[in-house]
């Protein structure tokens, strides 16, 4: 593949300079409106509801039609960005992620809602995969890598935490399509921009793209995360709508699996899941989605139903959370250097676990400055644990390789969010229906229907009045924080069992040497060639002549903690 090392075309490299951080600067905007749009709508559900009057299921399709389609194509659109170009995907996904965004705002249907949300998701799975598989690309120095990822991460705190206060705002002062209309701008920005300013890369391009096997991981995350959601629905676990995707989506991953494995040019690699480094990163990530965020959600009902905080309200009591996170993420790669994987994962587990049993101590009043402390160290222990699961997972994948992993993680993230969900809000209705019995003055039939939310106890309460409904509403209270008590024990659980898993990862962080000379290395077309990562490149020789450098010959360990340098051949890596 011809090649050449003109002034601008260094510019557009991966690594070739400080334009890498302009670079950065570009995905992490589009990384925050695709994590905005995830949680922005929550607080416009009341105001387009009144609006639309859509049915219950159409209600929760409104809702879940963007997750649910983003989860299920990340590896596709994942692995597409490897073989056709990650910023053409990206591009692709900032187009259709405006356009959807332009139907959605202006939606008078519910049918066109659902719709245009489930275009959000496919724009969405398109941008997140392609904006960390072009960080790994324009990073290719370990140490740098990290702070990009750490500031990458706290990026997606930030976007998912602003959702509920942006969408909040809007709503009290526009219409509820206002959640959606901010998009469309920044779109319009961002397009040019990224064709300006990201580079082009993928990774190896041999051998045709296996269109079937993408197609069977689509529908099998989108069968396992529609599965799990019903479940955290209350849906019984064993009717046919929920257990039938359950099983379909299962059935289809595991022949997914068994197909790249026969194929010689697999979509994903699955050797990468013999590297225990990147085995147990994802299982990290997993883990502390699990615990975690079920949990969010019934804190904001906490928040909102026993304090009586408004949606506005509700966000700015979770800013410190978000303040951590943005902490944690900026000074991540540093702590990382310092303490290395194993633990910087086990640390981060452990603190997010102290913080959720200080949470154990809320009450039905507030006390502020508890739910400070604890928001601080959760947002801290959390991003602290992602983003080293993140750095150490990408760090594990060859860059040809990008993509496919990029596309993992962010499964094993929905499917981590998706599991917690149902998780943790069985746990917590199943410690919060008790409570509601046996209320003197409620029928038994009355209790039963109050028994599905918080909220809905609320309804029936005030339908009831008198002694009775002060009766249930004090009843549905108590309920519900010694709900919040046991499912904040069993998210500890989780946690610390997260910690444990972490052992697995490496003591140390280790950093290939990368010749600077390397960042010349790019495509004539305007991106950064296919085989332009640490495994292979052509270097100046000791006599001037250009020589092969390649694999582990040339590469060089060097443990960030211990400031000595060894041959990659000299032995495997401290676990």
């Amino acid at each position: 593949m011809a090649r050449t090392n003109t002034a601008g075309a260094r510019l557009r490299t991966a690594g070739g300079g400080a334009n890498r951080w302009v670079v950065l600067v570009v995905l992490c905007v589009s990384l925050l409106l695709v994590a905005l749009d995830s949680t922005v709508l929550h607080v416009a559900v009341p105001s387009l509801t009144e609006d639309l009057h859509p049915s219950s299921t159409a209600l929760l399709w409104i809702v879940d039609a963007y997750p649910l389609i983003c989860a299920s194509l990340l590896i596709l659109f994942g692995t597409l960005g490897d073989r056709v170009g990650r910023r053409r995907v990206l591009l692709l996904g900032y187009a259709l992620f405006g356009l959807a965004s332009a139907i959605a705002a202006l939606a008078t249907a519910p049918e066109v809602l659902i719709g245009a949300r489930a275009l959000l998701g496919v724009g969405g799975a398109m941008i997140m995969p392609a904006t960390l598989s072009i960080l790994r690309a324009v990073f290719p120095d370990r140490r740098e890598r990290a702070t990009a990822i750490g500031i990458w991460t706290a990026t997606a705190a930030i976007g998912a935490a602003t959702g509920p206060v942006l969408g909040g705002f809007l709503v009290e002062h526009f219409w509820w399509g206002s959640v959606f209309l901010v998009n469309i701008p920044l779109m319009v920005l961002m397009l040019p921009l990224g064709r300006l300013l990201l580079p082009e890369s993928r990774g190896d391009a041999d051998g045709p793209w296996d269109v079937l096997g993408a197609l069977m991981a689509a529908a099998g995350v989108l069968g396992v995360v529609l599965g799990v959601k019903r479940l955290g629905a209350g849906d019984p676990p064993l009717a046919l709508a929920t257990l039938g995707p359950l099983l379909l989506g299962a059935g289809l991953l595991v022949l997914f699996v068994r197909r790249q494995r026969r194929r010689p040019y697999p979509l994903i690699d699955m050797r990468l899941f013999a590297r225990p480094a990147f085995t147990t990163s994802v299982g990290c990530v997993v883990l502390a989605m699990l615990a975690l965020v079920g949990l969010q959600l019934i804190a904001v009902q906490y928040l909102q139903l026993i304090l009586g905080l408004s949606p506005v309200e509700t966000g700015l009591r979770l800013l410190p959370l978000t303040f951590a996170a943005m902490a944690a993420g900026v000074t991540g790669s540093y702590t990382l250097r310092r303490l290395g994987p194993r633990r910087m994962v086990c640390w981060g587990f452990l603190l997010t676990a102290a913080a959720v049993l200080l949470l154990v101590l809320m009450g039905q009043h507030d006390r502020p400055l508890l739910l400070t402390v604890g928001f601080v160290l959760l947002g801290f222990g959390l991003q602290t644990t992602l983003f080293s699961a993140y750095e150490s997972m990408l760090s594990e994948a060859p860059p040809e390789s990008a993509g496919g992993a990029a596309a993992i993680g962010e499964t094993s993230y929905q499917l981590g969010a998706g599991m917690g969900t149902a998780l943790l809000g069985s746990v917590m209705n199943a410690a919060y229906a008790p409570g509601l019995s046996g209320v003197p003055g409620v029928p038994d039939g009355t209790a039963k229907a109050a028994t599905n939310s918080l909220g809905e106890a609320y309804q029936v309460a005030a339908r009831l009045g008198g002694a009775a409904g002060d009766a249930l509403h004090h009843a549905a209270r108590h309920a519900f924080v010694n709900g919040l008590h046991v499912t904040l024990f069993v998210s500890a659980g989780l946690l610390l069992a997260g910690a444990l898993m972490a052992l697995r990862l490496p003591r140390v962080m280790e950093c290939p040497a990368v010749d600077p000379r390397l960042a010349d290395a790019v495509d004539t077309r305007g991106g950064v060639a296919a085989g332009a990562g640490p495994a292979a490149r052509t270097l100046p020789g000791p006599d001037g002549e250009p020589r092969t450098g390649g694999g582990a010959a040339d590469a060089v360990r060097v443990p960030a903690t211990r400031g000595r340098t060894e041959p990659a051949g000299s032995g495997t890596p401290s676990h």
